[in-house]
């Protein structure tokens, strides 16, 4: 087996779980958003160019043959400066000679400082796949957590990205904004994921990651009172052609499905889970416990 000396921690979508990585960027360039603890113990940078190269070209002969699929880290790798990110894609193109498709993080920051050709220049060289992290529709929801941009801005840098060709896997947080503004917060997502039609829509629920001080701004959702909020906005989904998921591990209900398709199953998979819940009274108001403790 061959292995790389990341530096951790080392983050993925659950999708490229079958994926060879590459840490293109420590770190996260837009290292602001008050929810999110998942690069707050790094410090952000672009590894040089020869180091990656060298790593890529490390991988042994036998093993090239295997790898189809690339995922670039850490989280916001095309932050990497465009000359330089389509000469790692060429690279990892001669080297893999079964690479089907390069997937990578997307932040507004990033996407921002692409043009259209840049993102067209690089979908060519199969970097096929951008997951992009929305939060929230909610303009007061984004400012509360500093994600440094408003919905519009996304959906335009987002459009720019699908009109170059790229997939987009979207993800938005259930109970981000607490219960003050858990009604906003859903159909304003709703509506900036029916506006886009991203490829892929996926849920996680807010959880404890080195986010203690957010948590403080805001009163939780209980378990019930996020299959509330699931429920409003799968009711004002209406994007054509996109597939949603809730299949990460802070998830307490799994949904799988495309609209518009599957838009009535959906829906009544969340009312089969607030009947169950309203059997549980205890269950129902409790504030979900899943945190991660080792990052």
């Amino acid at each position: 087996m061959y292995f790389f000396h990341y530096d951790e921690p080392l983050f993925r979508p659950p999708s490229e779980a079958g994926s060879l990585i590459f840490q293109i960027t420590i770190g996260c360039s837009q290292n602001r958003c008050k929810f999110c603890g998942m690069y707050k113990m790094k410090r952000f940078r672009v590894r040089p160019l020869d180091e990656i190269v060298a790593e890529v070209r490390s991988i042994p002969p036998r093993y090239r043959d295997a790898v189809r699929r690339v995922f670039l880290a850490d989280g916001d790798a095309l932050i990497y400066p465009q000359e330089g990110l389509a000469l790692i894609l060429e690279e990892l193109n001669e080297v893999f000679p079964s690479l089907t498709r390069v997937g990578a993080y997307a932040s507004p920051n990033s996407l921002n400082g692409k043009s259209k050709e840049d993102l067209q220049v690089l979908r060519a060289k199969k970097l096929r796949i951008l997951y992009f992290g929305l939060e929230s529709g909610d303009p007061e929801t984004l400012h509360l957590v500093d994600k440094g941009f408003t919905p519009q801005e996304m959906l335009e840098q987002c459009r720019k990205a699908m009109a170059a060709g790229m997939k987009l896997s979207v993800t938005a947080i259930l109970g981000l904004a607490g219960k003050k503004r858990s009604a906003e917060h859903a159909a304003a997502t709703a509506r900036w994921i029916t506006a886009l039609s991203p490829e892929y829509f996926s849920l996680l629920t807010m959880f404890q990651r080195h986010n203690d001080d957010f948590l403080r701004l805001i009163e939780p959702l209980s378990h019930g009172e996020i299959l509330l909020e699931t429920r409003a906005l799968l009711e004002r989904l209406e994007p054509q052609g996109t597939i949603l998921r809730s299949n990460h591990v802070s998830n307490f209900l799994e949904l799988a499905g495309s609209y518009p398709k599957d838009r009535q199953r959906l829906i009544d998979t969340v009312d089969a889970a607030l009947a169950k819940a309203k059997r549980d009274p205890r269950w129902c108001a409790e504030i979900p416990s899943y945190q991660e403790e080792y990052y």
